[in-house]
């Protein structure tokens, strides 16, 4: 059950907290791509490939290969952290878990310091990687299947638990429904964060996101060289 104490069932990569300060920062890079850098999201790729679909229907070969950019790098950050997840895991000293919040923080760092007048899609394609690569790692929290980079199935999943609270009368239901919502409500802020802080300080508000990730990696390092130390052949669930 979700907000379940430590057990030795989840791994701390699978904890419901580290994936709901996740859900925060993904809805933090969908602010800050739309609110300074071109007015697009780069959590996701459905919208790309709509207007792919467009573009091709309208002939238009130009928007077709600006289009091919960001979907190929959402594509490569899929791939890379596949790759490095079975490559890391050899060394045996952190999880790859672990590591992509290291790069997802120095990915924010650098961001910070891309001008405002540089071409947007440096930091377009740079937020797709990384929403890709966090995407394809987090894919569970205590037990339950979810992204932590869009929306559109946490949206389902109120709609769903709720009907069947409703009709059996049961409050697991209704929890499952506030998990999701909860869910729903972080990534929200996350993007009320990033509005404000970019309206205010430009590109540099990105950085207001290495709070969140440097609390993960904080939590993070300590389970892979404490607490899960003996553990880390032990694949989160999902994988």
């Amino acid at each position: 059950m979700p907000f379940s104490k430590k057990t030795e069932e989840f791994l701390e990569c699978e904890r419901w907290w580290i994936l709901a300060l996740l859900m925060y920062v993904g809805g933090f890079f969908g602010g800050f791509t739309y609110t300074v850098r071109g007015g697009i999201f780069c959590n996701a790729q459905t919208a790309n490939f709509v207007l792919l679909a467009m573009s091709i229907g309208d002939g238009d070969w130009a928007m077709v290969r600006y289009l091919i950019i960001p979907i190929t790098a959402y594509f490569l950050g899929a791939v890379v952290s596949e790759w490095l997840a079975g490559t890391i895991k050899r060394f045996g000293l952190i999880r790859w878990d672990t590591l992509l919040i290291f790069i997802e923080m120095a990915v924010v760092m650098a961001l910070g310091f891309i001008p405002d007048s540089a071409p947007f899609q440096i930091s377009q394609v740079a937020v797709n990687v990384i929403c890709s690569m966090q995407y394809n790692t987090f894919r569970q929290a205590d037990g339950i299947p979810m992204a932590t980079t869009f929306c559109t199935n946490h949206v389902r999943q109120v709609g769903v638990f709720f009907t069947k609270g409703v009709r059996h009368k049961e409050s697991a239901h209704f929890k499952r429904m506030l998990f999701h919502a909860g869910m729903l409500t972080l990534f929200t802020l996350g993007g009320v964060t990033s509005t404000i802080t970019c309206r205010h300080m430009g590109g540099h508000g990105v950085w207001f996101a290495l709070i969140p990730l440097g609390i993960i990696l904080c939590d993070l390092l300590y389970a892979d060289l404490k607490t899960e130390r003996g553990e880390m052949d032990r694949k989160p669930r999902g994988h």
